[in-house]
């Protein structure tokens, strides 16, 4: 491969992310977080891309959800994700979501979503 090539593929390395939560036990409850995800707030959206995350998508089987992020190469899990809970109306979109995931409203993403191994 010739370096054009080879500096055209480098921009596309990026880092993924997959992680699950459990929501909680209540249909209505779990049709309501679904409402909510087809309108997130934009400035969560545009906290995700300031810190590197470039795509984030929810797959819903039952009460389970798996999410898979992608981000730019240079992303640290630690690091970044302890940054966009700081970041404008974060904290109130976590508190906000928090009762749809059985989770203490002042918990971070981070702390509620569990990294998955990939095996495959």
């Amino acid at each position: 491969m010739d370096n054009e090539h080879v500096a055209q593929f480098n921009v596309y390395i990026m880092k993924r992310y997959c992680q699950t939560l459990t929501l909680v036990d209540d249909e209505e409850m779990i049709r309501q977080y679904v409402e909510v995800h087809s309108h997130v707030w934009p400035e969560v959206i545009a906290g995700q891309r300031e810190v590197g995350i470039l795509d984030m998508q929810i797959y819903r089987h039952g009460r389970d959800l798996f999410m898979i992020m992608d981000t730019v190469d240079e992303f640290d899990f630690a690091k970044d994700m302890a940054r966009l809970a700081t970041l404008p109306r974060q904290a109130e979109w976590e508190a906000y979501v928090s009762r749809f995931q059985g989770s203490k409203a002042d918990a971070r993403s981070d702390e509620k979503w569990q990294l998955m191994e990939r095996i495959f």
